[in-house]
């Protein structure tokens, strides 16, 4: 198991600082907001990419790859009914996918939960057809630079498409092409009526990414969410890539942030024989 910290975490810093102290702390890779990198990311060239994964890999990281994908610019949208935005958005997202490789990231985390949303107008099968359709497409981009789509299960508080990891499931059977997998997150699994590990268990076979976190918003060990179990469950599913750290509260500070939640999560994972 490696782990991991997204950089967004690092509020107000530049990407080299940020670079060293995740370094420093002793994680292996670091995980790229691409908007914090460039305002609109649209304008990030590859040779920028290039650049900034050139960075990381000098601090002694490698590059997980990218979440956060739609926040900017504003007008992303997957499952809308607006073919022009659609296709924008399939444009922006193969973008990001040349991006990533070029950084030398091999998975693209898709939550963005305001820019899945179905709206009243538009039914269910209608859009669950919609977002397949432009998954395929970004799909064989994605996996022509041998990156792969990390679809997102959220709660019903954040969105009301792809609230569990079985409906998620379902939308990658549907795109059905090998870039297009799955991404499981600790806060949102808390909202579902499954165990944790027994979602675990069951997404097995789709799943490539996993984001610690607790339903607090804080890191892990920040909240009352025991991972032990967790890891047992992510070893016992042969899951044996990158675990990593996603805040939505930056309190108390980036460096208390990074050290402390690796410390419980080698301390946890340890403790299941994970690591």
């Amino acid at each position: 198991m490696k782990f991991a910290i997204c950089n967004e975490t690092y509020q107000g810093w530049d990407f080299a600082r940020t670079c060293d102290h995740i370094s420093q702390t002793g994680y292996d890779g670091i995980e790229i907001a691409p908007f914090t990198l460039k305002e609109n990311p649209f304008d990030l060239s590859e040779a920028e990419a290039e650049a900034f994964g050139k960075t990381a890999r000098d601090a002694g990281l490698e590059v997980v790859g990218l979440h956060w994908l739609l926040v900017k610019p504003e007008g992303m949208h997957l499952t809308t009914n607006d073919g022009i935005c659609r296709a924008k958005t399939d444009s922006f997202v193969s973008h990001l996918a040349e991006l990533c490789a070029a950084m030398g990231g091999k998975v693209m985390v898709w939550g963005s939960p305001n820019q899945r949303n179905i709206e009243e107008n538009w039914t269910y099968d209608e859009a669950f057809d919609r977002a397949a359709e432009s998954l395929r497409s970004i799909c064989e981009r994605a996996g022509e630079v041998g990156v792969r789509i990390a679809m997102e299960p959220l709660s019903p508080k954040e969105t009301n498409f792809l609230q569990t990891a079985e409906e998620t499931i379902r939308l990658i059977k549907a795109v059905d092409h090998p870039a297009c997998m799955l991404h499981l997150d600790v806060k949102a699994m808390s909202s579902e009526a499954k165990p944790m590990a027994q979602i675990i268990d069951e997404s097995k076979d789709y799943t490539i990414h996993f984001h610690a976190n607790d339903p607090n918003l804080r890191g892990p060990g920040f909240g009352e969410v025991d991972f032990v179990p967790i890891a047992e469950a992510l070893k016992a599913s042969g899951y044996d890539d990158y675990v990593s750290v996603e805040v939505f509260d930056y309190t108390p500070d980036p460096e208390t942030i990074a050290t402390e939640s690796l410390a419980y999560l080698r301390r946890t994972f340890a403790e299941a024989g994970a690591i």
